[in-house]
């Protein structure tokens, strides 16, 4: 009973509030909101919050944050309401064991009594039979006396859901037709022994009530896809759902040595991104690009145009591999995009404590405001902003010993003191005399601009690499510029 054609697109994006968001899940997240807002869907937002050992209330506000600064909006969950409410799971726990009840009596679902050491031993000797190790029903047909002899004993049961002895062949919107034979869908639990409820029960449950029409979620839940469809025939029959949803399962995102990349996984967690200055939008792009593409010859796009053009039936199967350097690269692509006022803006985190060395009343707007537009053209991740512009804020440039070896060779003095001299008659209104300046005393000493701006460079800004130098001088003045290449110069001839 799949959702049917033309129907009302409903996608849930459905967390547990967990630790940090990674990007796995940003990247399900986006597929679905880009879906919904394709089909001019409705997107609900459901928190998954039923393991109280695991959940908290500090991840579930960072998972609100997390959206909110993605940029993501939904139509209905926390924060918004909606005709489903509630929509946190652990406020829910009444309509999951009416459900539960209500699959015992219809004879959909059974109590098993069997032990974990039980369970344990006779799926090894299925393993060392060649046969399938799932459960093997053995509390399936219990008489009245094997349960009374079982509740004597103190055993308390699960309750595991009765799949049907069939096949189960659906189509998968990513995947294409997938089939699966019962004895590799064995019954399986639906509520702990405690009465808590397993996913298993409250997530197709929920989409059922919220008349979910579209799964789009990560290809390790592949494997529970035919019980949820089972089930969900069971709840069909019961009147508790309308419609079984169309499923996509994506594909897998990997990390270093191509495992799936985990929560444990460095480059996973999304507040890293945030903390060193990607953007939203930059970010979003990139992890669209791991699994589908908006053509074969565009990398670079915005959210609109991904929206416009998001088909979930273009997703490729195949794992993804997450490239650091390739996510940087697009970010840096959409710093670019931005008109200068709004990358000031984006910027001024940076541009202070506690990310900033420079005293806030050191800080100069002019100068900030003339090398924004020079900035811009160079940084990868909005972090960067700071060591790029420290030079023009702090009373001295910070230097290591690595950069200044590296710059000052041999003859190092002579060429800055031509260089001093040839800079102070310049135009210091014009990157381009400065430019003209230095060429000429590289040009004294028989050196090219590249060899003779790096001493240049490393005295005044402290870096061997970094912003436009004819432009960073500019900006500086001529005073600090001088002094600099004379603190150097006492330095090499100390």
């Amino acid at each position: 009973m799949a959702s049917a054609p033309g129907s009302p697109v409903r996608v849930r994006f459905c967390p547990s509030p967990t630790g940090n968001p990674h990007v796995g899940l940003v990247r399900t997240a986006l597929f679905n909101w880009a879906f919904a807002r394709h089909h001019q869907g409705t997107l609900v937002f459901r928190i998954e919050d039923t393991d109280a050992a695991r959940d908290s209330e500090e991840s579930y506000h960072q998972l609100l944050d997390a959206m909110s600064w993605l940029g993501f909006d939904w139509d209905e969950g926390p924060e918004v309401g909606g005709p489903h409410a509630p929509y946190r799971q652990s406020q829910r726990m009444d309509i999951y064991r009416d459900v539960a009840q209500k699959l015992l009596d219809a004879g959909r679902a059974y109590h098993c009594y069997c032990s974990q050491d039980e369970l344990d031993t006779r799926r090894e000797a299925a393993r060392a039979a060649g046969k399938p190790s799932g459960y093997d029903g053995h509390c399936r047909d219990l008489s009245a006396e094997q349960v009374a002899e079982y509740r004597a004993q103190g055993r308390t049961p699960i309750v595991r859901f009765r799949m049907p002895d069939e096949t189960i062949t659906f189509t998968d919107l990513v995947r294409g037709e997938l089939t699966f034979t019962p004895e590799n869908v064995p019954d399986y639990g639906i509520v702990r022994a405690n009465g808590a409820p397993l996913y298993t029960l409250v997530n197709p449950v929920d989409d059922a009530l919220m008349e979910i029409t579209h799964v789009l979620r990560g290809e390790d839940l592949l494997s529970s896809t035919p019980r949820q469809i089972a089930l969900y025939a069971a709840l069909a029959e019961l009147g508790i759902a309308k419609q079984t949803p169309a499923f996509g399962h994506l594909p897998y995102v990997m990390g270093e040595g191509n495992k799936k990349l985990s929560k444990r996984d460095p480059q996973s967690s999304l507040n890293l991104y945030r903390e060193q200055g990607f953007l939203p939008e930059g970010l979003l792009n990139y992890l669209s690009l791991l699994g589908w593409s908006l053509s074969a010859d565009k990398d670079i796009f915005t959210i609109e145009e991904m929206v416009a053009a998001f088909d979930i039936s273009d997703v490729n199967p195949n794992p993804a591999r997450f490239d650091l350097k390739k996510c940087e690269a697009i970010n840096g692509d959409h710093i670019r995009m931005l008109d200068v006022k709004e990358f000031t803006t984006r910027c001024a985190p940076w541009l202070k404590a506690p990310f900033a060395p420079w005293a806030p009343e050191d800080f100069d707007e002019a100068k900030w405001a003339a090398i924004a537009p020079h900035a811009q053209t160079r940084l990868k991740v909005l972090s960067e902003i700071t060591d790029n512009v420290d030079f023009l804020f702090l009373a001295e440039p910070v230097s290591d010993e690595a950069s200044w070896t590296k710059a000052m060779k041999e003859g190092s003095d002579a060429l800055l003191r031509t260089a001093r001299e040839k800079l102070d008659s310049a135009d210091w209104t014009s990157a381009e005399s400065l430019k003209e300046a230095v060429l000429a005393a590289g040009e004294a000493h028989g050196l090219k601009l590249g060899k003779a701006q790096a001493p240049v460079r490393v005295a005044v800004t402290g870096r061997t690499v970094g912003l436009p130098l004819f432009e960073s001088l500019e900006v500086l003045g001529k005073e600090k510029t001088l002094a600099r290449i004379d603190a150097a110069l006492a330095k090499l001839t100390a």
